[in-house]
């Protein structure tokens, strides 16, 4: 895809600062994050657009890393008016009474242990996939879950990114 090809990503790379800002942060809400990608602007392409979000999210420290999460809605339980979040998590509605209350008690679990929302890349999954995933999850030190919510993060930024580039 190249910039002639993606009419967003044109947009984006011409935009000024402060509305190519809150375009990012609507993406991810770590400002270390959003800094980094404004300082690469102009991206050729939406290649050099995730490569460069992957670089910056492995840069993220553990503050950076709250900061982003905190942009997070708890699985089944996205923001009300916030369409990124209930496209994402389109698996959870339609999940019975029993698994969103199951799905609740469990991310109040990861909550209490981890200190924040558990994170997962939610777009394609199940309710009953994502269950498993923090049920699995939730037995993770906290360096490896660290590691596992970075890893989560690359995958929502590089999708909402590509919605960015696409103009959509």
């Amino acid at each position: 895809m190249t910039s002639s090809t993606a009419p967003g990503l044109t947009r984006f790379n011409t935009a000024e600062e402060g509305t190519a800002r809150a375009a990012l942060h609507e993406i991810c809400a770590a400002t270390a994050w959003v800094d980094a990608m404004l300082a690469r602007r102009p991206y050729p392409d939406a290649a050099a657009l995730f490569t460069a979000s992957d670089a910056a999210t492995a840069e993220l420290g553990a503050a950076d890393l709250a900061e982003a999460m905190a942009g997070h809605p708890p699985i089944g339980r996205p923001e009300p008016g916030d369409p990124a979040s209930s496209r994402e998590q389109r698996g959870m509605a339609a999940a019975s009474g029993r698994l969103k209350a199951e799905m609740l008690e469990l991310n109040l679990a990861y909550q209490e242990k981890f200190g924040h929302v558990f994170l997962i890349c939610a777009t394609g999954l199940t309710g009953e996939q994502m269950r498993d995933a923090v049920r699995e999850r939730i037995g993770n030190t906290r360096d490896g879950e660290r590691e596992n919510v970075r890893t989560e993060l690359v995958k929502i930024n590089r999708i909402r990114l590509t919605r960015l580039a696409q103009g959509a």
